[in-house]
């Protein structure tokens, strides 16, 4: 089983001050770690990898130093997780019509991670399955911050939440 934390819209320095309390008991079981973008300042990033490799796309809201981080961040990145493919990038557009888009995007895509709104959604109703984590520091109008989990096994997604901190 591969264990995920999910997160997004990090907005360091503003928002980001250090490793928000709750993320630090999911960072110790994540095998892996995703971020959607806005990370804004790369200590975001080392910082997490500091506990499980990280897979990060670029956010509108990243400089030059976030976009050379590790050897250069994508603004789109298509991964395998245990057999699950999962696309990932940080502005999917209006909300209307973002299932198909994303799957014309992402044809072979199983699992789309996204960010930029801050609203969490995980949605498999659709042509493919949606997942927002909204973010764990910068709430805007949510009632919580949040992340996202994803438990996967076999190319199967057998758990995602979104988690309210």
């Amino acid at each position: 089983m591969l264990d995920v934390l999910v997160v997004s819209d990090t907005h360091a320095p503003r928002f980001w001050k250090t490793l928000p309390v709750p993320l630090r008991a999911a960072l110790e079981r994540a095998d892996l770690v995703l971020h959607a973008g806005d990370v804004c300042t790369p200590d975001v990033l080392d910082t997490l990898a500091e506990h499980a490799p990280v897979h990060v796309v670029l956010g509108n809201n990243d400089g030059p130093e976030v976009a050379a981080w590790g050897g250069g961040v994508p603004e789109t990145l298509e991964l395998d997780l245990d057999g699950l493919r999962v696309a990932m990038i940080h502005d999917s557009g209006a909300k209307g019509g973002r299932d198909r888009r994303m799957r014309r995007r992402f044809e072979s895509a199983d699992l789309v991670v996204f960010g930029h709104s801050h609203i969490p959604m995980d949605d498999d109703r659709g042509a493919v399955h949606l997942f927002n984590p909204g973010s764990p520091t910068d709430k805007r109008r949510q009632p919580r911050p949040t992340y996202g989990w994803l438990s996967v096994e076999d190319g199967r997604l057998v758990g995602h939440e979104v988690v309210e901190i």
